[in-house]
C-alpha cells in the first residue's frame, strides 16, 4: 500500500479554490463532492497536473474531483484534516450544490423528482382505461354498437374496470400533494390530505365548472361578503403543486418554533388550515386559470402549426430520453388530460417508441454474430412494448444511423398525428399497447403513424446498413492481400469492429506470451461502451478502462472467484479482487449514492471469500428508475494495477457468467498489486 503524499491534497485544496471556497465536501466510491462557493475560482490545469487525480467536471451543482476507489477514502479524510472542516452529507452537499443551478434547472428536476414516483399509478389507470375504452367504444366489434351494448353482461365488468381505473385520475392531486409535500420537505401525510381536501366531494367538480360557469350556477362561499367559489381541482397539476409547495414551507416553519409539547396540536391542524384558505382563496383560482391558459396556448399553437409541432416533438422525443427530460412533459400531458379532454403529445411518445424499436430489429439484418443479432431483437421487443433504454443505448446510439431513421421516422409519424389531432384520453403504456389509450374513433390514424414508424426506421436503417457494409467489403477486397496471413487477420478484425458484432474492441495479436483473463458478465442485460455512461468519470474513462451493463434484473453475481476488497456503506458499489490480484469496480446505477441504500440488499460484506457465480448484490431497478437515476452499471479496472498491460472490451448481451464482458492481459513476468488503498 503505498504511502499518500499530503502535498498533494493540499494541492487539490489549492486548486479548487482553497478552504475558503469549499462549503462542504463529501465523496462516494469513486471522487470527492464539493459543494463550491465559486466554481470560476477552481485551477484545471492544477488539477490535471496533480498525480492523485483522475479527472474533474462539474455537474448538477456539485464539482466532483475523480480519485479512483479505495484511495478516495484516504484523500478525503486527509482533506478534511487540513481544512478543519465538519465532515458533510452527500445530502448536505446536494441541498448546497442545487443552489447552484439555474431556475430553469432546478424546476425540471423538481418536476421529475415530483412525477417520477407516481407514474406507475397513471400507466396503471392508463392501460385500464383502454381496456374500457375497447369494451365501451361504439364500432369496434360491431357496427355503430359497442360490444357491452351487444353483450350486456359485460356491462358492470367495464363499469368495475372503468372505476378502477378513473379512480387514479379522480385523485391526481392526492397522488401530487404526497409526492410533491415530501419533495419539499414537508410530511407527505399532510399532502394526501391536502389532496383530499382539493377533490373533496362536497366541492363542485373541476369537470362541471364549465358548463356552470356558463350556467352562472358555480356555488360559492361567502366569507364576511367575499364569495369564493366552491370548486374542486380534479385533474389539475398546478394548483395542488402551489399549494404543496406552501404547506411544506408552512409546516416546516412551524416545527421550528413550536414546543415540542405542543407540536402534534399545533404543526399540522394550523399548517393544513392556513394551506387550505390560500388554495381556496388564491392558489386554486389562479393557477387554475394559468394552468388552462397554458394548455389553451399549447393547444393554439398546434392548431396554428400542427404540422411543425408534430415534426418536431416527435422527430426530438427520442433526444429527450436521452437526456432525461422527457419526464417534465408528463405534467403536461396530465394537464392536458384534465383541461381538455385528452392529450396530443402522449401519442407521438407511443409511436417514438415503436421507431426506436423497429430500427433496433433492422440490425438483426445487418450484424452477423449471434449474440448480436439476439440483443437486436430482444431491445426491439422491449422497446415496442414501451421501454426503449435497451435499444437506444444498447444498439441505436452505437451504430447511429438506427438512431437517426428512428428519429425520421417518428417526426414523419408526428406530422400525421398532429394534422389529425390524434389524442390520448390517458397515459398508458408506450409503443403498440400505446393505441388503447387512443379515442378509438382515431384508431385508423394511429395506426397509420404505426405503420410509418415500423416502416421508414426499419428500411431506411435496413438500407443503409447493407451500403456501409457493401463500401466496406469492396475496401477490404483491394486492401487484402492474400499471401499475408497479418493482412487476413487485419481484414477480419476490421471487418468485425466495423459490424459492431460482439467482439473484442481491440485487434488481438494472434502470437502472444501475455496471461489472459477473461472477466465474466456479473449481471444479466445489454452491454455498452462506457462512453454511453451519462457521468464523465466512467463515460471518459478516467478511473479506468471497461465496460457498462443495462441490466435486465436487479442481481449482481460474482464474476470470479476472490474476495470482496470493499463494499460500499450505501451498497451500490463493490470492488472485488480475483486470485490474480486483479480488482474490477462495479458500480450499479449512477448517482444512486443519494439512495443511502434504499433499494439495495447486500449478500457479502467487506472481506467476504467469493465463489464465481455466487450472489453480491440485490438491486431495486424500479425504485432508482423512479429516484430518476439511471440504472446502467458500469464494470471497470481501476487505474493504478502494477502488471496489467493491456484491457480488451466486449460488446453484446451480457450473460451472468456465461459472456465475458473484458479480458485483461498481464505480463506473466509481473504479478498484479493492489491498488493504492
Amino acid at each position: 500500500m503505498a504511502k499518500l503524499d499530503r502535498k498533494n491534497v493540499e494541492r487539490i485544496i489549492e486548486a479548487v479554490g482553497g478552504k475558503d471556497n469549499i462549503e462542504a465536501a463529501t465523496h462516494c466510491v469513486t471522487r470527492l463532492r464539493f459543494a463550491l462557493a465559486d466554481e470560476s475560482k477552481v485551477d484545471s490545469k492544477a488539477l490535471d497536473e496533480n498525480d492523485l487525480v483522475k479527472g474533474h467536471f462539474s455537474s448538477q451543482g456539485q464539482f466532483q474531483v475523480v480519485i479512483g476507489p479505495g484511495l478516495v477514502d484516504q484523500v478525503y479524510n486527509e482533506m478534511i484534516e487540513i481544512i478543519g472542516g465538519a465532515r458533510a452529507t452527500k445530502d448536505d452537499v446536494k441541498s448546497l450544490a442545487s443552489k447552484k443551478q439555474n431556475p430553469l434547472q432546478r424546476a425540471i428536476k423538481t418536476l421529475s423528482d415530483i412525477f417520477i414516483p407516481i407514474l406507475p399509478a397513471i400507466v396503471m389507470a392508463g392501460l385500464l382505461l383502454g381496456i374500457n375504452n375497447i369494451l365501451t367504444g361504439p364500432g369496434i366489434f360491431y357496427e355503430g354498437q359497442s360490444l357491452i351494448e351487444v353483450h350486456p353482461e359485460w356491462a358492470d365488468v367495464a363499469s368495475i374496470i372503468n372505476l378502477i381505473a378513473s379512480t387514479a385520475f379522480t385523485f391526481l392531486p392526492v397522488l401530487i400533494g404526497w409526492s410533491a409535500v415530501r419533495q419539499f420537505g414537508g410530511n407527505p401525510l399532510l399532502g394526501i390530505v391536502l389532496g383530499l381536501i382539493l377533490v373533496n366531494p362536497d366541492l363542485m367538480s373541476a369537470y362541471q365548472y364549465a358548463d356552470a360557469k356558463l350556467e352562472g350556477t358555480v356555488p360559492v362561499w361567502n366569507l364576511f361578503g367575499f364569495e369564493v367559489e366552491k370548486i374542486g381541482y380534479q385533474g389539475q397539476v398546478l394548483p395542488v403543486l402551489v399549494s404543496a409547495y406552501i404547506l411544506a414551507k408552512v409546516e416546516k416553519f412551524l416545527d421550528k418554533r413550536v414546543h415540542d409539547s405542543i407540536k402534534l396540536l399545533v404543526v399540522a391542524p394550523v399548517a393544513l388550515l392556513v394551506t387550505g384558505f390560500l388554495a381556496f382563496i388564491v392558489v386554486g383560482p389562479i393557477t387554475f386559470m394559468i394552468g388552462n391558459a397554458l394548455t389553451s396556448g399549447l393547444v393554439s399553437i398546434f392548431d396554428s402549426f400542427a404540422a411543425l409541432g408534430g415534426l418536431i416533438y416527435g422527430g426530438l422525443y427520442a433526444l429527450l430520453v436521452i437526456t432525461g427530460m422527457h419526464h417534465t412533459f408528463l405534467a403536461v400531458d396530465i394537464q392536458l388530460i384534465g383541461s381538455e379532454g385528452g392529450t396530443f403529445l402522449w401519442p407521438m411518445l407511443a409511436l417514438s417508441n415503436i421507431a426506436q424499436g423497429a430500427a433496433a430489429l433492422a440490425m438483426m439484418f445487418i450484424v452477423r454474430e449471434q449474440k448480436a443479432k439476439g440483443l437486436a431483437v430482444t431491445s426491439s421487443i422491449s422497446a415496442f412494448l414501451g421501454v426503449t433504454e435497451p435499444a437506444i443505448f444498447g444498439v441505436n446510439i452505437r451504430f447511429k444511423c438506427p438512431f437517426i431513421f428512428g428519429m425520421i421516422g417518428s417526426g414523419i409519424a408526428g406530422v400525421l398525428l398532429a394534422v389529425n389531432n390524434v389524442l390520448a384520453s390517458s397515459i398508458g403504456v408506450g409503443g403498440i399497447p400505446g393505441f388503447l389509450s387512443i379515442f378509438p374513433n382515431q384508431w385508423g390514424v394511429f395506426f397509420l403513424g404505426m405503420a410509418i414508424v415500423l416502416v421508414i426506421p426499419f428500411t431506411g436503417t435496413l438500407l443503409y446498413g447493407r451500403y456501409q457494409l457493401s463500401r466496406q467489403s469492396n475496401r477490404l477486397e483491394k486492401e487484402n492481400t492474400p499471401d499475408s496471413a497479418v493482412s487476413e487477420q487485419a481484414i477480419t478484425t476490421e471487418e468485425s469492429s466495423g459490424q459492431n458484432d460482439v467482439s473484442l474492441k481491440s485487434e488481438a495479436n494472434p502470437i502472444s506470451t501475455k496471461l489472459t483473463v477473461d472477466i465474466t458478465a456479473p449481471l444479466n442485460g445489454v452491454i455498452v461502451p462506457l462512453s454511453e455512461v451519462p457521468d464523465p468519470a466512467f463515460s471518459e474513462k478516467q478511473m479506468g478502462k471497461g465496460i457498462a451493463i443495462i441490466p435486465s434484473e436487479g442481481k449482481v453475481y460474482a464474476p470470479f472467484d476472490g474476495t470482496v476488497a470493499h463494499l460500499i456503506k450505501s451498497k451500490h458499489a463493490l470492488i472485488l479482487t480475483d486470485a490474480n490480484g486483479i480488482q474490477v469496480l462495479i458500480h450499479v446505477g449512477i448517482n444512486t449514492v443519494s439512495l443511502k441504500g434504499d433499494g439495495f440488499t447486500a449478500h457479502v460484506e467487506t472481506g467476504s471469500i467469493i465463489t464465481e457465480g455466487q450472489l453480491l448484490l440485490e438491486f431495486d431497478k424500479e425504485r432508482i428508475e423512479q429516484a430518476g437515476l439511471p440504472v446502467i452499471t458500469p464494470i471497470l479496472v481501476p487505474d493504478g494495477q502494477d502488471g496489467i498491460q493491456e484491457i480488451k472490451e466486449y460488446a453484446g448481451r451480457a450473460i451472468q457468467g456465461k459472456t465475458p464482458v473484458l479480458q485483461v492481459s498481464l505480463d506473466p513476468k509481473s504479478g498484479v498489486s493492489d491498488m493504492e488503498q
